[in-house]
């Protein structure tokens, strides 16, 4: 049976962004990655993920910024292991500094390129954070690894990260990953993981 990744992509992104597409090259023939575009609101997010789990049962969870930080909560919940890409733990400082009206930076599977950040989508996001940690176990902080780029300069949690989970790697890379890093960084870090 083929192993299964699932790809959970950034905030402003969608399924359709170069890592994950870069993630799929990488894995052709040898694994299926799923690359879904994930609801706006974190709720819904995690139902969702947790959803997909069920149903297609992947090896590991892939994610990068939000993406990681929703992973990080459904992977330690169902003891699977992830890989998280410059996870984004506090996701309310983040969108409290960008209010108003966006575009997702890559095309949404049902064409809606719009998104509204508001005080309501903050509490939303902020009531998760509160339980992010909820599911942590010893199991987990084998399985759940973390990368982070040496010049991301918008999250810096790698200390928060290893409070829980014990496996950190760099790349000399920013906050989303270039096609080259995810294939040069990420894919080989999944496949390691994969094989445990």
């Amino acid at each position: 049976m083929a192993r299964k990744i699932l790809f959970l992509h950034g905030f402003f992104a969608s399924g359709a962004c170069v890592p994950a597409l870069a993630l799929r090259e990488y894995f052709d023939g040898k694994a299926e990655v799923l690359t879904p575009d994930l609801p706006l609101h974190p709720g819904e997010a995690i139902d969702f993920i947790q959803r997909l789990c069920e149903e297609e049962r992947p090896d590991i969870l892939v994610g990068n910024s939000n993406g990681s930080f929703l992973a990080q909560m459904v992977a330690a919940r169902n003891c699977i292991p992830a890989l998280l890409g410059n996870p984004h733990f506090e996701m309310t400082r983040f969108l409290a500094e960008r209010i108003g009206t966006h575009e997702y930076k890559s095309v949404r599977a049902n064409g809606n390129q719009q998104l509204v950040i508001d005080q309501a989508l903050i509490d939303e996001f902020y009531s998760l954070q509160q339980h992010q940690w909820d599911y942590c176990s010893p199991a987990s902080r084998e399985q759940i690894w973390g990368i982070f780029g040496e010049n991301d300069h918008l999250a810096h949690y790698e200390p928060l990260f290893l409070m829980h989970y014990k496996h950190a790697f760099h790349f000399p890379g920013g906050h989303t990953p270039t096609a080259e890093e995810v294939q040069k960084y990420y894919a080989p870090l999944a496949e390691r993981l994969l094989d445990l």
